[in-house]
Formats: C-alpha cells, sequence, structure tokens
C-alpha cells in the first residue's frame, strides 16, 4: 500500500523539515496491521518526494463477518489506500498533521506546490473529483482496467493531486478522505472518532459540499454519530469535555480513563518498583514514567516488536541516564516462571488476559501470583456486559481476544485467585457505569494477605 507527496519548492528537501523525517534515512514504525515505512525516492533541491509504504501482516487483520474462511489473506487490503494507510499516516507524521514544524515553523504555515500519487484507491472518478476538487486540488482519477482477457474496469482508481497547499492541510485531507472513498473502517468506530474527524476536518470539512457524505462513511454509516458530528459542524464550535449539551457527552476517552485508574491503584499501594506485564507498545509505560514515585519500571512482553515500539515511544536512546536506568524492557512469556518478575511491589495486568486462552490461564496464574507474587497485582479487562452500549458492535471488542466476562465471572476468576495464592481482592469499574451493566472495563486490586506475606 503506497502514497507519494512530492513538492518543487525550492529547496525541496525542506519537505524533510516539515514531516520530521529526514530525507537520507529510511524510517520504520511498528502499526497495530504491520510495518509503515517512511523513505524518499528522490531528495534534490528542486524537487523531493516522500512515500509512505505501509506492508500489511495478514494475520494482524480482522477478517469481516460472515466471511469465508480465507477472508483473512484473500482481500485488497494490502494493496489498496484506506482506514489503514490513513492510520498509519496519522502515526508516522503525528507533527505534520498538526502543522508543527520546530526547524521550519513559517514554510509549515505557508502553501507550497505539491502532488500526492495513491496509486490504488478503492472509488470512482467521479466520486474522487468530488470530495478533492472543492480543496483545491487538481484530479487526475483514472480506472485501473481488469486483465485484458476480462476486460472493462475494475472498482480501483490510480488518484494524481496537485495544488498548493500547506502539506498539514495536504495530510489531513487524506487522512479523512481515504477511509471515506474506502468506505469501510478496519476498526470498531466509537463516539470519539467525531473528535478526531472535526479535529481533522477543521477549516475545510463545514464548508465542504459533500461534508454530509463525507460525516456518514467516516463514521461507518452510524446515524448518530454522524449527526452529531454535522450538527457541531452547523454551530461551528469544537466537540469539547464541557458542552454537556451535546447529543454525544465529551469525556476522556476509555483508555485514558483505564491507565488513571490503574495508578491511582499504584499509588493506594504505595509502589515504588512496578511490572507492566504485557506492556505492548508501551503505552502504560510512558504514564508510570513521569510518576518520579517510581524507582524502578520493568516491561515485558513476549513479542520483540511491541518492546522495539515500546523503546521508541520511550524515547530510550535519547533519555538522561538517571532517567533511562529507571526503565527496562525484557521479552518474557507470562505463562511461564520468570525470576527476573520476582521481587516487585506491584504488577499491572492491563486488557491482557482476554488476549490468553482460557486454557492457558492457570498457567499465567501461577506464573505471576504463585512465582512472581509482587506485593499487589492491578488487572483490568472488559466487561462484556457493557458491549450492549456500542451500536453496531457484535461479538467481542477486539479481534485477538480469546473471551470477555461477565462482572459476575470476572469476580468469580478474581476470588478464585486470590484463594490459592494468599492474595486479597476488591473489584471496582473503570468509566461511566451504566445503572443495569455496569461500567464498560472491571479492574481486580489483588494485595497479599497479611497472613501470608
Amino acid at each position: 500500500m503506497l502514497l507519494t507527496l512530492t513538492t518543487t519548492h525550492r529547496p525541496a528537501t525542506d519537505l524533510g523539515y516539515l514531516l520530521v523525517k529526514h530525507p537520507g534515512k529510511v524510517h520504520s514504525f511498528d502499526v497495530p496491521t504491520g510495518t509503515a515505512h517512511v523513505l524518499y525516492p528522490e531528495a534534490e533541491e528542486d524537487r523531493c518526494t516522500a512515500a509512505l509504504l505501509l506492508d500489511i501482516d495478514p494475520q494482524r487483520l480482522r477478517a469481516q463477518r460472515d466471511a469465508f474462511e480465507l477472508s483473512q489473506y484473500v482481500n485488497d487490503r494490502p494493496y489498496a489506500a484506506s482506514s489503514l494507510l490513513a492510520s498509519a499516516l496519522a502515526r508516522v507524521f503525528r507533527s505534520a498533521l498538526r502543522g508543527a514544524s520546530r526547524d521550519r515553523p513559517e514554510l509549515a504555515a505557508t502553501s507550497i506546490p505539491l502532488e500526492i500519487h495513491v496509486p490504488v484507491l478503492r472509488g470512482t472518478p467521479e466520486l474522487v473529483s468530488r470530495l478533492f476538487t472543492p480543496l483545491g486540488w487538481q484530479v487526475t482519477a483514472t480506472p485501473i482496467p481488469f486483465e485484458a482477457e476480462l476486460g472493462g474496469d475494475s472498482r480501483y482508481v490510480d488518484v494524481h493531486l496537485s495544488g498548493e497547499l500547506r502539506v498539514a492541510d495536504a495530510l489531513n485531507h487524506l487522512y479523512v478522505l481515504l477511509p471515506v472513498l474506502d468506505d469501510g473502517k478496519h476498526y470498531w468506530v466509537a463516539p470519539d472518532e467525531i473528535e478526531k474527524l472535526l479535529r481533522s476536518g477543521e477549516g475545510w470539512l463545514a464548508a465542504h459540499p459533500e461534508k454530509v457524505l463525507i460525516a456518514r462513511r467516516y463514521l461507518a454509516h452510524r446515524r448518530s454519530l454522524a449527526t452529531t458530528a454535522l450538527q457541531l459542524l452547523e454551530a461551528d464550535q469544537p466537540a469539547t469535555e464541557e458542552e454537556a449539551e451535546l447529543p454525544v457527552t465529551r469525556r476522556a476517552p476509555l483508555a485514558e480513563q483505564r491507565r488513571e485508574a490503574v495508578l491511582a491503584a499504584l499509588t493506594e499501594v504505595g509502589a515504588s518498583r512496578v511490572l507492566d506485564l504485557g506492556c505492548g507498545g508501551g503505552a502504560l509505560l510512558t504514564a508510570l514514567v513521569k510518576d518520579r514515585g517510581l524507582t524502578e519500571i520493568v516491561g515485558a512482553d513476549v513479542s520483540t516488536r511491541s518492546l522495539e515500539q515500546a523503546a521508541r515511544r520511550l524515547r530510550l536512546d535519547r533519555l538522561p541516564e538517571r532517567q533511562k536506568d529507571r526503565i527496562r524492557l525484557i521479552q518474557t512469556a507470562l505463562t511461564y516462571r520468570d525470576d527476573r518478575l520476582r521481587g516487585f511491589d506491584a504488577a499491572v495486568l492491563m486488557e491482557v488476559i482476554e488476549h490468553i486462552d482460557l486454557p492457558r490461564l492457570p498457567a499465567l496464574e501461577a506464573a505471576v501470583f504463585g512465582h512472581a507474587r509482587p506485593g499487589a497485582v492491578i488487572v483490568t479487562t472488559p466487561n462484556v456486559e457493557y458491549n450492549v452500549h456500542y451500536d453496531g458492535l457484535t461479538g467481542m471488542r477486539h479481534s485477538d481476544h480469546r473471551f470477555e466476562w461477565t462482572r459476575a465471572e470476572f469476580a468469580a476468576w478474581a476470588e478464585s485467585v486470590a484463594a490459592a495464592h494468599g492474595y486479597t481482592v476488591t473489584i471496582r469499574g473503570v468509566g461511566e457505569a451504566d445503572e443495569v451493566t455496569g461500567a464498560p472495563t472491571q479492574l481486580a486490586l489483588f494485595k497479599i494477605s497479611e497472613v501470608t506475606a
């Protein structure tokens, strides 16, 4: 999956400053569905091209519901630009999307000649033109034909855009309109997608003649979300947490509330040496390192790719020695005993257990609660009862979840583990609770019993 961005502004190599990616290097980033690479096939004074190449790992793709058995492998996802490419773009060009450039701030605020090429995009030439032309782009969209023996055109087009725009505006146009043209997001669409749409559409979406179509497709045809987004656009006001009168209440994302709940639990138990078990790409580790009260932080995961991503996220190679000495990343499987995990004040399993096959869960319990035996263990997991509040969600919240428990099932598991390994346990909800279904996330705080301590 490929996208290129070219400028003839002189010196053209200043594009590297705007994208915050050096033209003389190949930059690689782990993303949920594979690896994104940024490279420069040409970098001269009079012309510079940056290419975003997304290498899809088929095994990470979520198969479509009711699809055939091999749909995970047989599809157009690795080739046709879509929300997968838009997500990668947001990941690797985060600063550029905001229009931020420490080295060339004036250039970042200036319209420069740009050319964009998307070789394979699902859509029609007419729709591509309707979406991009009102934004100041000259559009050439050429249908991609089938093989000669079949004849006719496929549902894909080869798209070239040209115009004078800010790089930030160009990237935000792509971030919104690639999934709109594809008309199918690769992840479940939650209310916080409204905020992303309005943020990326600031300054252009409200006046776009196709804003209704854009809102509906970007928000996966969820009518309530599209209606809210369009109302906000009509009112010309930002989506903020304080706007209680809005149809969708703005609040901190659940992932953020979950991290805050974990940090509060760590403070409650007075932990200073902490394990983040199943740390993934380092979302929680980033919050932990900001707590000066934590003297030792260890992130553990079975995936070397995730650990590399966590190291980049933490910027371990740039940290001062004093800070770097507080943090370690280790590869280990949580279902096996590992002496390196012993002796810590607390361990966190944040959204981890539901990714483990149920028959393997006793092995994790023995390794963490029995062998590593930290003073406290914090476990969070989805509350499956709350899933009825997610419009359009069928099955589990993530394609890799092996199970999702009710509150009663989670409580029964937690009490059994506590009794077997000499802990006490308290259970609480995370996120806004419903009177009937409870909170979206459930958290168990285990503490070593004073009798066994």
